[in-house]
């Protein structure tokens, strides 16, 4: 892949993919390695919505939010990849497979996603990831997801 390793902030995230609060769930991508890999990073603070009802009294973040951070942070690496700031990418899950827990996430924690792509290229619409959701070293999610990517014509 490439030799340099590349960094997209909020601003690039957000003109990559069209997610935004309460959705957009992860806050910088680090360590973009052209379509091959990259690490999301996800800020967890108590005032996003679903700590409202997951759980009163006892905050844990969804599941699924973990596995959609992971997704977010596999398109951003992929829009980075092929420059498709600014060209309305949209990604849909087609599988989520393997998926476990290990650790619960609480606010405070800052959560690593480690994304690496199984099976995907340039002008592909059906991309493969596997992922690890880890705090502190602690893993605290696994799981290996298919997507479509809808990359606009250019």
């Amino acid at each position: 892949m490439t030799s340099e390793l590349k960094t997209a902030d909020i601003g690039l995230i957000q003109r990559i993919i069209p997610h935004r609060y309460p959705f957009l769930l992860v806050d910088k991508v680090v360590d973009i390695d052209g379509h091959a890999s990259a690490t999301g990073i996800k800020n967890v603070t108590m005032n996003e919505p679903h700590f409202q009802g997951h759980f009163p009294g006892h905050p844990i973040m969804p599941g699924v939010t973990i596995v959609e951070a992971m997704a977010q942070t596999a398109a951003v690496m992929v829009g980075v990849a092929l420059d498709l700031a600014d060209k309305e990418l949209l990604v849909y899950f087609m599988s989520i497979d393997k998926c476990k827990f290990r650790r619960m996430v609480i606010p405070g924690d800052v959560l690593k996603l480690n994304l690496t792509t199984t099976r995907g290229k340039p002008g592909g619409k059906v991309w493969k990831f596997a992922g690890v959701a880890e705090v502190e070293g602690d893993m605290a999610c696994e799981v290996e997801f298919t997507a479509m990517m809808d990359i606009p014509k250019t």
